[in-house]
């Protein structure tokens, strides 16, 4: 297999797509892994297998009608794989694969037909310290842009997935790269009040285009980085209220064709009418309870 994905954008070729054909019980809510999947549990609405499943068949409908080669993790038991985002991250013709949260280490396994079909000199694990999970790398060709935190309390936070070390290394890694740190806001509790990763606040589409949500930074000056790069007028400006839906975290399929929410009505006629993208419109409401949405749910492996 022959990775390529150089931005979020580019025509999709292959792809992995999340699984969700044994989730197990409901998480209780200390097991819960995000700010999301904390107020759905405690407010007893977390989405059922059969829902998520439902809505996971029709992104793959629509990957299908593009002609996208899907691959599926296969399926461990009692365990939640919808996520493929955060297992792994392809990078030019790279693919690094994550150190994600502990709890979660045994969906690694879930890859290893995809990983068997790469050469294993493209195959890249982090050191241990280093922390990163797919969300929180976006690409723009020979920019990396990476969601990161790295306050004293780092540690205690369970939504703090991207560290200082994990930047230095792809710092190394990637050495033609501009790699820019983004500080994110974060919270374990509250939805609102904290990001979990980048592309839940922060996402181009279409050509020299992005979806953004201004107070989702820490620094002033890293919201003012992403409009010198994209310019104002080429940012569409989400409110609280639509990130904690997470308007932010659509999937391109290629710069003219983005995959969205049924219910971002703004985002999607702004798509469309202002900015020429064809919106591909599917149910993601009930997956959206655990913390993530389309792009989350994918791992692109190439683009053209």
């Amino acid at each position: 297999m022959n990775l390529h994905i150089t931005n979020e954008t580019a025509r999709l070729k292959a792809i992995v797509l999340g699984q969700c054909g044994s989730m197990g019980p409901e998480p209780a809510l200390g097991q819960t892994y995000d700010a999301k999947s904390y107020e759905t549990v405690s407010k007893g609405i977390y989405p059922t297998e059969e829902k998520i499943g439902h809505e996971m068949s029709e992104l793959k409908r629509v990957l299908q009608r593009y002609d996208v080669t899907i691959y599926r993790p296969h399926i461990l038991e009692n365990c939640n794989q919808v996520f493929a985002r955060d297992v792994a991250f392809v990078v030019d013709d790279k693919i690094i694969v994550s150190n994600i949260i502990p709890d979660r280490n045994d969906e690694k396994e879930a890859y290893e037909e995809v990983f068997s079909q790469i050469s294993y000199s493209k195959i890249y694990n982090l050191p241990e310290k280093a922390h990163v999970e797919g969300g929180d790398v976006v690409l723009y060709d020979n920019i990396v842009f990476l969601g990161i935190y790295t306050a004293a309390d780092y540690p205690q936070l369970r939504t703090a997935r991207t560290n200082i070390h994990a930047f230095n290394f792809l710092k190394e890694l990637l050495p033609e790269k501009t790699i820019i740190p983004l500080e994110l806001h974060k919270h374990d509790t509250n939805p609102r009040a904290g990001i979990l990763h980048l592309d839940c606040c922060f996402q181009p589409v279409g050509k020299n285009k992005a979806i953004v949500y201004r107070d989702g930074f820490i620094k002033e000056s890293d919201y003012q980085r992403i409009v010198d790069i994209f310019g104002f007028e080429n940012l569409f400006h989400i409110t609280q209220e639509e990130m904690y839906y997470m308007n932010a975290n659509v999937f391109s399929i290629a710069p003219d064709v983005v995959v969205s929410e049924n219910n971002f009505k703004r985002l999607n006629a702004h798509l469309t009418n202002r900015w020429g993208i064809t919106v591909e419109t599917v149910p993601y409401h009930e997956i959206s309870k655990m913390g993530g949405l389309l792009r989350c749910s994918t791992l692109p492996l190439m683009r053209m």
